[in-house]
């Protein structure tokens, strides 16, 4: 990594980089980062950035309020649960967690977390200690995880405890998350749908970041197709109100855990809003790039809105009664904004909030600010109209190669050998025409219980043995399992491959429903005292088929 530094510090022009990343930084650190400094950015709006904050892999932030189902979701995501989350009705998650992927399981404290030049967490240290204390990096292997991190987020508190203090500005620090990251999730309970004053204004301070923004209406199989229609229509009354935007946000609609669906009215609706839902996450590695481009290119824009203001504002102090002229410029900051806007041709979009703006000015001495220097302005604006333009080549081959992989996989989110369950054709998993080799002697678990299972076996009318892929679906959807997890049952249990189930598979697959009816989870690989018996004793050539039958 530290090489790696290295040889991006040694870019001496956009001709030399290779990649768009490289590009970014190059261009922030000649053409930015100094304009930054020069007009205390970071001292009215966000801390400036390192090289980690380009390398990063895209990340997700989940918000909601309390008991609305975040770190489900984030289990249901992941099909395993992250070191010391917890899940209750009450609020149980009480700090910020950002899930990483490690070889090895363990949890870094906020205060050490801040102190890696490799994670893009450094510039957090501004909020104090009681919210590094309160912030922390938990990593383990995880097949999803190798493509993109998650960050979990305290629940949001509701009316009754709107007064508890946290201690830092929460509003504050989700801004800075919904800076950096590349998807914003917020969470709702269609069961119990109640926006509280904080939840009002974290919504308020994602403002700006409405491109990032999906919103979930979770907990929606508890309610009949009536309830969910009125609910759905109350909640994009109340964010109506909080969002400011003319674009209507995308909703989500269904029950992100792996528990069966109270009812199953609307499970047709749950099921793809659910594939949209992944198909969207699964593209976020591929848009990374773009997605950092845009971030920049936006930054770099609220910059220069930034240095026009306070060298006006400077311009505008006399000699002398200081002090009633700054009240006076406070007070005419939105006229200020507008002169600004004609005389320098720059979109009212560019300009922050008058606002925020105004209360941030009222403890600033007007006397230190900096007059306008044209030098920086003109690299600034070279890198908006001409710096960026050259690494769109750049970009669209990384975009080209991004294409031909297959994005974020792992967990719910596997898009091929779904059998049954992918959408389309029914038998879509073509798995090799052979069996497994010999595995093990042990005695096969799902026998005890085989007699019941063939009962459902032979009523579902089996031709040559055998169940088609349409017959097995009907059957286990009944369960009101969601489609990710039956697809992953479908997979551990057509063991040879051929898109259709006999009796020992079928057996199989209604040992393992059960045992996820249970509560408990699913294997990633079929164990070897699972595996059916006639399974085990063929033999095939390939070993590659034999992995193909366990894995899932």
């Amino acid at each position: 990594m530290a090489s790696k530094e290295i040889k991006n510090r040694g870019v001496k022009s956009l001709k030399e980089v290779q990649t768009v990343a490289e590009g970014l930084k190059f261009l922030y650190r000649q053409k930015l980062l100094p304009l930054e400094k020069y007009y205390g950015f970071s001292d009215f709006h966000s801390p400036s950035l390192e090289d980690a904050d380009f390398d990063h892999k895209p990340m997700i932030l989940v918000v909601g309020q309390c008991s609305t189902g975040k770190t489900t979701f984030i289990r249901y995501l992941l099909e395993q649960e992250y070191p010391g989350s917890r899940i209750g009705p009450e609020p149980t998650t009480d700090c910020f967690t950002a899930i990483m992927h490690r070889d090895v399981e363990g949890v870094i404290p906020g205060n050490a977390l801040v102190m890696d030049p490799n994670k893009p967490f450094r510039k957090l240290n501004y909020f104090g200690n009681t919210f590094l204390n309160r912030f922390q990096c938990v990593h383990f292997p995880n097949q999803v995880l190798e493509s993109l991190s998650i960050i979990d987020t305290p629940g949001i508190l509701s009316s009754t405890k709107k007064r508890m203090s946290r201690g830092y500005d929460f509003p504050a620090v989700l801004r800075w998350f919904a800076e950096h990251v590349d998807l914003i999730i917020l969470l709702c309970d269609a069961h119990k749908l109640e926006l509280s004053d904080e939840f009002s204004r974290s919504i308020m301070a994602l403002r700006g970041y409405e491109d990032k923004l999906r919103v979930l209406l979770n907990k929606a199989d508890m309610v009949d197709s009536q309830q969910l229609m009125r609910v759905y229509g109350a909640l994009m009354w109340s964010l109506g109100k909080v969002i400011c935007t003319p674009e209507v946000l995308r909703v989500y609609i269904g029950s992100f855990w792996s528990s069966p669906f109270r009812t199953s009215e609307n499970r047709v609706l749950f099921e793809r809003e659910e594939e949209d839902l992944f198909k969207e996450i699964q593209n976020l590695p591929r848009n990374s790039a773009l997605r950092k481009l845009n971030d920049l290119v936006k930054r770099a824009r609220l910059v220069r809105s930034h240095a026009y203001i306070v060298s006006f504002l400077k311009e505008e102090m006399p000699l002398f009664r200081r002090d009633n002229k700054k009240r006076d410029l406070i007070y005419d900051l939105p006229v200020i904004f507008s002169r600004i806007q004609q005389r320098h041709q720059i979109p009212a979009g560019d300009f922050p909030d008058c606002a925020k703006m105004q209360e941030r000015l009222l403890n600033r001495d007007f006397t230190k600010f900096k007059s306008l220097k044209s030098k920086l302005i003109v690299g600034l604006d070279e890198l908006l109209t001409t710096d960026i333009a050259k690494l769109m080549p750049l970009l669209r081959q990384e975009e080209l190669v991004a294409a031909e992989q297959p994005g974020v996989q792992g967990g719910p989110l596997l898009v091929t050998k779904r059998g049954p369950f992918f959408e389309g054709n029914p038998f879509y998993y073509s798995g090799p025409n052979g069996e497994c080799e010999e595995l093990t002697e042990e005695a096969w678990v799902v026998l005890k219980d085989k007699p019941k299972y063939d009962e459902i076996f032979y009523n579902l009318s089996p031709q040559d043995g055998k169940l088609s892929g349409i017959k097995a679906k009907d059957w286990m959807t009944s369960t009101r399992l969601p489609n990710s997890v039956l697809s992953r049952i479908w997979k551990l249990s057509d063991v040879d491959g051929d898109g259709m189930l006999d009796d020992e598979e079928f057996a199989l697959a209604s040992h393992l429903i059960e045992v996820k009816l249970e509560g408990f989870g699913l294997p990633p690989k079929l164990p070897a005292d699972l595996v059916p018996p006639s399974k085990r004793r063929r033999k095939t050539s390939s070993t590659e088929n034999r992995e193909d039958c366990v894995e899932a």
